[in-house]
């Protein structure tokens, strides 16, 4: 009969597309996904002594001088930030193509209420980012259709609290101080992510091309995928992404570096001195516009102390530098809307404004 075939189909052509690869085809995604790696690795390790390079050296600005700062600044934290971006969603999005976006939101977001909060808060102190370098595992995490509130609870966490700044902080002022900071600053990104995640239609300020994305590109863990296609997909996300964000680094950096360079210190301890009931909402409103990490700053806020600034003000202050700067903000406005983002900072800053009270009122 002629409708009856052959057993043996193997070297048919569908058969030989859906074969599994083997031997160098099975090697050459992770060989050229490895090669990428090692690149990445020098690149990274060579940005701060070239920044330097091109700006003390080549350029011939001085290291002590406001632009000299804010140059190097600048050409050092446009390309790790970049960089960091392109790792981190790849990362992620291979990540996603093995568990799925439903496995995900179950593993960070947890089956309770808080629980995700909890953990993101306590991933984001484990990873001693600044503000603008947790951004790009925070785009990744909403990409990964993670829930939104714990998104911002990692991305408060993780410049305001780690490892870095406790160990500073222990050093100068003692334990007791560093708990009570890593207390308050867990307590806010875990409240302040519990409270977003509530607003109704807290999704809708996410920016469409982030969805789009993520259901475009979004597979299941029951779908049988190759390396090589992890990687494809993987890469083609990261390009989407860093694309519509990259206009977006270079002027928030741009503004950071900026204020980096120019704003002195002792303008900023006069206000900080005093003992009205404003100077900790005005040094927040001072921190947000200014951008730095918190092992970077807290020697700033060491310099305020021993010119007067009380203790719960200047910590105000530098919770606000580390948590909500204007170049994160600029970032930000990229994924998210406007609206989302006057939400994320009205909670945060009075979370932040409460602690620098609790401080001044048990110091």
């Amino acid at each position: 009969m002629r409708n009856h075939l052959p057993r043996n189909t193997s070297d048919s052509p569908v058969q030989e597309r859906r074969r599994p690869p083997g031997g160098w085809q099975t090697w050459q995604p992770w060989l050229l996904v490895g090669t990428a790696a090692v690149a990445w690795w020098l690149a990274y390790s060579a940005l701060l002594p070239l920044a330097e390079w091109i700006t003390f050296d080549l350029l011939r600005l001085a290291p002590s001088s406001a632009l000299g700062m804010a140059l190097a600044f600048f050409l050092y934290d446009v390309p790790k930030i970049l960089l960091l971006l392109t790792a981190m969603i790849f990362a992620i999005s291979t990540l996603r193509t093995l568990f799925g976006i439903e496995r995900t939101r179950q593993v960070l977001g947890g089956k309770r209420t808080g629980i995700g909060n909890v953990l993101a808060a306590l991933l984001g102190v484990v990873t001693p980012f600044c503000s603008c370098s947790a951004v790009p595992l925070f785009i990744g995490f909403v990409e990964a259709g993670i829930p939104l509130g714990v998104t911002f609870s990692f991305l408060i966490a993780a410049p305001m609290v780690n490892e870095v700044a406790l160990a500073m902080l222990f050093g100068m002022f003692g334990w007791q101080i560093a708990l009570l900071y890593m207390v308050t600053g867990l307590t806010i990104a875990i409240v302040a992510g519990l409270v977003i995640g509530c607003v109704p239609h807290s999704e809708r300020g996410v920016e469409e091309f982030v969805w789009q994305i993520s259901v475009g590109s979004g597979t299941g863990p029951e779908m049988r995928m190759s390396w090589g296609d992890r990687f494809s997909v993987a890469w083609q996300s990261t390009r989407t992404i860093v694309g519509k964000v990259w206009p977006y680094v270079v002027i928030g950096i741009a503004v950071g570096a900026f204020i980096h360079g120019y704003v002195p210190e002792g303008a900023l301890a006069g206000i900080m001195g005093e003992q009205a009931w404003w100077s900790v909402p005005a040094a927040v409103a001072i921190g947000v516009p200014m951008y730095a990490n918190a092992a970077g700053i807290i020697p700033v806020v060491q310099a305020l102390l021993g010119k007067g600034a009380a203790l719960g003000t200047a910590l105000a202050f530098m919770m606000s530098v580390v948590a909500l700067s204007l170049p994160e903000l600029i970032i930000l406005r990229r994924v998210l809307k406007l609206w989302l983002i006057v939400i994320f900072v009205m909670i945060v800053a009075a979370g932040i404004v409460l602690t620098g009270y609790l401080f001044n009122l048990v110091i």
